[in-house]
């Protein structure tokens, strides 16, 4: 009974002794695995796809009359999604161009009025200098006879009364220079007022079709027939997906040594274990996500509770990894971070601006097209090219 007792003693302290030694030898396997492989990785769980999105907004006021995109659907930049009912934009912007050519012939006659005006001041000196050479002749006849007091009195008013008129015509003559001098008849500010009421006429008429800024795949529509839109108003989310990247949220305790330029492997759930995406460290983002939200926190309250916070770190993926192998923003992803290489600093970034849904020129010709069109319509209303302003009216 002893022995039997005994060898199930020894029995167990075998047992117990493999277990031991299988234990050890995991723990120095992972040990190894670790020190040879992962000692120089930072992994985060809370990564994600990410990139931009582009949105599509109204710059007019108008009703919906056609829808031309749908959700999932790939438009080109410059392809028309929307167009809006254009009928008040486009009365309103041919009153704007009536007003545009009345204010210019307004500014032409306003030039003819100092014309005229310069002509009758002329008319006027010069009968004044008539009547002043009368009037020495008739001073000098009086005394001997051969003038009458009564001509001379009459030739003395009647100069009185040009001098008055010449003074009259002068002040005309200098509120109208007022208007127009130092500018022209296409020059005039009252014209350039105009012109720039009817560009702005114009833009709201053009903006009446709605284009897509950038090439993408159209999201989020919520625009539909009949909706009575203004400037402002969300219509829709262009997506560009050759252009995406993983914003990893690190523990503050993880950061130490991770830098821009660092390679990084990251696995997207969409295609598990199959695919390894091999992104790089762009850049750290230059504080944790609670100061960017929408209450952030008031430490100060004395409510502080001590919270291990995330900081985003942005790393970039190649293009041609993200066209063979299509993924979408928001996918969750295993990233893992080779932090060996520390030469750069925490303050280095390697993002760029140069891919295509950094800029857009569907608007570049607007412009253009409404200064011609003003252009036209003020040459087509200038009564007479002459432009000359005399300001020696008057004088002799």
């Amino acid at each position: 009974m002893a022995t039997h007792s005994r060898n199930i003693r020894a029995r167990r302290r075998r047992n117990l002794l493999w277990v031991s030694l299988i234990l050890l030898m995991a723990a120095l396997i992972y040990v190894g695995y670790w020190w040879m492989y992962r000692r120089d990785w930072v992994i985060s769980h809370n990564a994600f796809i990410t990139g931009n999105l582009i949105p599509v907004e109204a710059d007019a006021t108008g009703i919906v009359t056609q829808v031309l995109a749908e959700e999932s659907q790939y438009v080109n930049k410059g392809d028309l999604l929307v167009r809006l009912d254009g009928h008040r934009a486009q009365t309103s912007m041919s009153q704007l161009e009536g007003e545009l050519g009345q204010t210019v012939r307004e500014i032409s006659a306003l030039f003819a009025n100092y014309q005229q005006m310069c002509q009758k001041l002329n008319a006027r000196s010069a009968r004044l200098a008539r009547v002043s050479h009368d009037v020495t002749r008739f001073r000098q006849g009086v005394p001997n006879g051969s003038v009458s007091k009564q001509v001379l009195q009459n030739a003395e008013d009647q100069m009185m009364a040009l001098e008055a008129q010449m003074l009259e015509a002068k002040a005309e003559l200098k509120a109208i220079y007022a208007r127009i001098g130092g500018t022209s008849r296409v020059r005039h500010p009252d014209i350039e007022a105009a012109k720039n009421r009817f560009i702005t006429g114009y833009l709201e008429y053009t903006r009446q079709q709605i284009y897509a800024p950038v090439s993408g795949y159209v999201a989020m529509r919520k625009v539909q027939v009949g909706n009575r839109i203004r400037p402002g108003d969300a219509l829709m989310t262009l997506v560009p997906l050759e252009h995406l990247w993983v914003e990893a949220n690190l523990r503050e305790t993880e950061l130490q040594h991770v830098r821009p330029g660092q390679p990084a492997e990251v696995t997207v759930d969409l295609y598990g274990e199959k695919y390894t995406f091999h992104g790089m460290v762009e850049g750290l983002v230059p504080g944790t996500g609670s100061v960017f939200a929408l209450l952030p926190p008031d430490n100060a309250t004395g409510n502080f509770i001590h919270i291990v916070e995330r900081v985003p770190v942005r790393i970039a993926l190649p293009k041609d990894e993200v066209l063979k192998h299509p993924i979408r923003p928001g996918l969750s992803t295993i990233t893992a971070i080779h932090v060996k290489n520390t030469k750069k600093a925490p303050g280095d970034f390697l993002t760029e601006v140069s891919s295509q849904e950094y800029a857009t020129d569907v608007f570049i010709d607007e412009l253009t097209n409404a200064r011609f069109m003003a252009k036209k319509i003020i040459e087509k209303n200038v009564v007479t090219p002459n432009d000359s302003v005399k300001t020696n009216c008057g004088t002799r």
